[in-house]
């Protein structure tokens, strides 16, 4: 998890000038300064069931989504705006960070929402489950104690974001099948902007 926001700290940092906040230099050192206060309040595997270490992740998550979404729509109008993008390895290169920041910010979210997060999947509190993996199906080829981590949400998060359609994780409750489709619909619209316009640029 902490390298996923190492990553998508990193990612906004790379963006051109148009699609940053302002003021954003700031950003990377908020959202670093954020992640070492939960690594030193749950450091190793995260299993402590504070309530402060979920409101301080829930701000760092939302930070993140809500930097990429102003992104995002910077990003939509560039690409209305016919003088914003003239080079497509440029638009490909902003248009694919904000598409790969997109994927880590639903991977946050799925393992932070899923059977109350990552400390109480950790404790096995009991909490019923919203994605099921196909592990739960096939303990046989798991450890007993197996348990997804977030590497497991990251690549439930990228096939969401790249096939459009359910994977072999299943979402049985609302809340996850909603984010589902937000997630497969931000990308599709995405990749179907960034690739038009990179072809117009182009010819």
């Amino acid at each position: 998890m902490a390298l996923a926001v190492v990553a998508a700290a990193v990612l906004h940092a790379l963006l051109p000038e148009p699609l940053k906040l302002q003021q954003s230099s700031w950003l990377p050192w908020i959202v670093m300064g954020i992640l070492v206060v939960l690594i030193l309040g749950d450091p190793g595997r995260i299993d402590r069931r504070e309530r402060w270490l979920r409101v301080v992740t829930g701000v760092l998550f939302g930070i993140i989504t809500i930097v990429n979404a102003y992104s995002a729509v910077q990003l939509v109008v560039g690409i209305l705006d016919n003088a914003t993008f003239t080079q497509p390895q440029e638009l490909l290169l902003a248009g694919g960070s904000v598409w790969l920041t997109n994927v880590i910010a639903f991977a946050l979210w799925f393992w932070n929402l899923d059977r109350g997060g990552a400390a109480e999947r950790a404790n096995r509190t009991g909490r019923q489950p919203a994605l099921i993996f196909p592990e739960m199906q096939h303990s046989e080829h798991v450890r007993a104690d197996w348990y997804p981590q977030f590497v497991d949400y990251l690549a439930f998060s990228f096939a969401t974001a790249t096939a459009f359609s359910p994977t072999d994780v299943s979402a049985v409750k609302p809340w996850a099948k909603a984010m589902m489709v937000c997630e497969s619909l931000l990308s599709l619209a995405l990749a179907a902007l960034v690739i038009a316009r990179a072809v117009n640029v182009l010819n």
